[in-house]
C-alpha cells in the first residue's frame, strides 16, 4: 500500500474502475491505490435526480468497506448527466447513445458527481454541479463521435475530454474536472478537513 505525498499518514484508495477518475487524481499529484468492484448502479424510482450521484458514490464506497484495514481512505465517485429533469445513464448501444446526442445537441444540461471519502471512523459524502452547454450536433458529427470515441461506459454518451468536448461544447459554467468525472478541487478540500 502505497502512501499519499499529500495525506502521508493516510493510504488512498480510489473505490473506481474509471480511467479518468485515476488521469484526474495522478495529475493532480494524489498517491493512491485503485480497486475497481462491480456495484449495482440502481437507484429508487422517486428519489430526486440531484441526489443520484451522492448515492450511488455512497453505495460504491460501502462496496468497498472490507479494504480499510486501517488508516485507509476511500474515494468513491459517480456522475449523472441530468437534462430536463431526466438522467442520461451509460448508453447500452450505438442507437442509446445516438439518442442521448441527440438530446444534448444544441441545449444546456447538468452534470452532478457524488463523492463519499469513507474511513474506519468516518464518512463524509458531497456532490459538485457543473452546467454544460452543447452547440448543435448534426447526425454526421453523431455518428463520427460513436463510431470513432465509443462512448458506451460514459453517462450521456460522451466524454469532455474527447471530440464532443474539443469541438462542440462551447461553455461550461462550474469544474471542468467536476465534469470529467471528479471534482478534485473539492475531495482535496474535503480530505485536508477529513
Amino acid at each position: 500500500m502505497r502512501t499519499n505525498g499529500l495525506f502521508p499518514n493516510r493510504p488512498l484508495i480510489l473505490v473506481s474502475k474509471s480511467p479518468r477518475r485515476r488521469q484526474l487524481l495522478q495529475e493532480a499529484g494524489f498517491t493512491f491505490s485503485v480497486q475497481g468492484l462491480d456495484v449495482d448502479e440502481s437507484f429508487p424510482d422517486n428519489m430526486p435526480v440531484e441526489e443520484v450521484a451522492e448515492h450511488l458514490a455512497r453505495r460504491k464506497a460501502h462496496a468497498g468497506r472490507h479494504l480499510i484495514t486501517g488508516e485507509e481512505i476511500l474515494i468513491s465517485a459517480d456522475s449523472v448527466v441530468i437534462r430536463e429533469g431526466c438522467i442520461y445513464n451509460k448508453p447500452e448501444d450505438y442507437e442509446e447513445a445516438a439518442h442521448m446526442l441527440r438530446q444534448l445537441s444544441g441545449a444546456q444540461h447538468t452534470v452532478i458527481t457524488g463523492v463519499c471519502l469513507l474511513s474506519a471512523e468516518r464518512e463524509r459524502s458531497f456532490s459538485d454541479r457543473s452546467e454544460v452547454f452543447f452547440e448543435p450536433l448534426t447526425e454526421e458529427e453523431i455518428d463520427f463521435y460513436i463510431r470513432n470515441y465509443r462512448p458506451f461506459d460514459k453517462a450521456g454518451a460522451y466524454g469532455v475530454q474527447e471530440w464532443v468536448g474539443l469541438c462542440k461544447i462551447r461553455r461550461i459554467e462550474g469544474s471542468y474536472a467536476n465534469v470529467m468525472g471528479l471534482p478534485v478541487h473539492r475531495v482535496y478540500a474535503e480530505l485536508k478537513f477529513f
